[in-house]
């Protein structure tokens, strides 16, 4: 069965402001390094008014990866709510520009667009300060069912179990999906969501709702609560048909009911930031997947979008990642 889009992401719609910051800076503002923090209007305005200087741009996990599959000359939709204000527009605008069709139709009045205020410090880290405004508003009537079916696989970001009315948007999808022979994926996004939804993300796994798991080496311990990398595999590798989980340096890790492959990282000249590279790592995966290639080239061309990301700052590509791709024989 053919597809007009090899990829649909569904995500929270959000615009980072991106400014550097040093531990001390964290440590004061009481901020948790590395992690993705939910924050509320009060919280949004206080951190937005300690920041240094910052650069704005359209982010959003869920986002980044469709942006990072039109790069590399993938077809792909988004889901994702932004309201019709400021932000809003320029979100719409950055996503449609790079070749994603977005058709959400936007929130009219409060709350607000998302915004995340993404402190980055030396080593490269990202600590996330999200605050979700009209992302919430999220729901099922906004799962546009003929894009859906006509998408050979359904991305969706862990972050969305924020939202209540998310949950039954992305159940919607699954069936949709499932039910025209396509296929549903989920990032776990961050460790400290696990920890809120650990439950809840292992019964869409075992349940099938969800057939392609992405993860990092501390999402997926975090996820079957061990300390022990070769254990939470194997777990992994009897609760869903396919797994890549990243392991920064080390590379990736691809694992079925009966294969495992193991992908170094490609070198970089500079680790500058972090941010995206998780999502840029899902985009070249999930576009080689739907090009059929083979588990190994999936991850290779995953971990070559991951490593154009994290040296510059902002989780989208500055270059075409197929021009890239091209240039690295893959």
């Amino acid at each position: 069965m053919t597809s007009r889009f090899d990829v649909l992401t569904i995500g929270n719609a959000i615009v980072d402001i991106i400014a550097s910051a040093d531990d001390a800076f964290l440590s004061k503002e009481n901020i948790i390094k590395g992690a993705m923090n939910l924050i509320d209007t009060e919280r949004a305005e206080h951190l937005y008014s300690v920041m240094g200087p910052a650069i704005e741009t359209s982010g959003g996990s869920a986002g980044n990866t469709a942006a990072g599959i039109a790069s590399l000359g993938g077809k792909t939709a988004y889901f994702g709510k932004v309201s019709k204000d400021h932000l809003g527009d320029i979100f719409t605008h950055d996503i449609r520009a790079i070749g994603v069709d977005y058709q959400t139709k936007p929130l009219i009045g409060e709350p607000p667009t998302a915004r995340s205020m993404i402190f980055v410090t030396p080593d490269g880290e990202r600590s996330m300060n999200t605050y979700l405004g009209s992302c919430i508003e999220l729901r099922p009537e906004d799962i546009d069912e003929k894009t859906v079916a006509n998408s050979a696989i359904t991305y969706f970001e862990g972050y969305l179990w924020d939202p209540p009315l998310a949950k039954d948007a992305i159940r919607k999808a699954a069936e949709i999906s499932h039910a025209n022979n396509r296929k549903m994926s989920m990032t776990l996004s961050d460790p400290f969501c696990v920890d809120r939804y650990r439950d809840e993300f292992l019964e869409l796994m075992r349940s099938k709702t969800v057939d392609i798991v992405f993860a990092n080496e501390s999402e997926v311990k975090s996820l079957y609560q061990t300390s022990s990398f070769e254990e939470a595999i194997q777990a992994i590798r009897q609760d869903c048909e396919l797994a890549a989980i990243t392991r920064s340096e080390k590379g990736s890790v691809v694992v079925s009911r009966d294969e495992t492959h193991s992908v170094k990282a490609f070198a970089i000249d500079k680790l500058v930031d972090t941010t995206g590279a998780g999502d840029l790592y899902a985009s070249g995966f999930l576009f080689g997947l739907t090009h059929g290639r083979s588990l190994v080239d999936c991850a290779k061309i995953g971990g070559l979008a991951a490593a154009e990301v994290i040296q510059h700052i902002g989780p989208r590509p500055q270059i075409s990642l197929s021009e890239l791709m091209e240039q690295e024989g893959l």
